[in-house]
């Protein structure tokens, strides 16, 4: 919480410095002898990106969670995540259209170390994130009238095998 609130800032400061030059390094290698070792960091067994799996039985717990979320949300079970998961998709290809991965995990980095710091700075934040959230609340329960009410959702139908 300390390197994230920037209440030592010699050491939020090499934080945010180290992962700068990480980013630009990687983003514009300035030798061509650091290209085999990008290439190594992509492999998923590879032991420089950490290599450490997961047992089996957990990840299968997870993925099988993940899997029926999905599953519910496509259904139509749950509208409001399917609309929210598509408002996502769109927002997240517009913002990859502009920069690769790499660069938006580097900025997702940067906001997740200013965010809070604004946060707690300016504390009024709350209150615009309520009316905020009221005008949503507001705009969805007239969406959900005049369109999500009309659209006919039926039970799913299972196949036997």
């Amino acid at each position: 919480a300390d390197l994230l609130l920037w209440r030592n800032k010699k050491i939020s400061a090499g934080v945010l410095g180290g992962a700068t030059a990480i980013w630009t390094t990687l983003t514009f290698p300035p030798l061509p002898s650091l290209l085999p070792l990008w290439d190594s960091t992509s492999h998923p067994r590879s032991s420089f990106a950490g290599g450490a799996i997961p047992p089996t039985s957990a990840l299968t717990l997870e993925l099988n969670q993940a899997l029926k979320l999905l599953r519910d949300i496509a259904s139509g079970r749950n509208p409001k995540k399917f609309l929210m998961v598509i408002a996502a998709s769109w927002v997240l290809s517009i913002v990859g259209s502009w920069c690769n991965f790499l660069t938006l995990f580097y900025i997702a980095f940067l906001l997740l170390h200013m965010v809070p710091v604004f946060y707690e700075k300016y504390e009024k934040v709350d209150l615009f994130a309520e009316k905020a959230m009221a005008e949503i609340k507001k705009q969805y329960a007239v969406f959900n009238v005049k369109v999500l009410s009309k659209i006919p959702i039926g039970p799913l139908k299972t196949k036997k095998v």
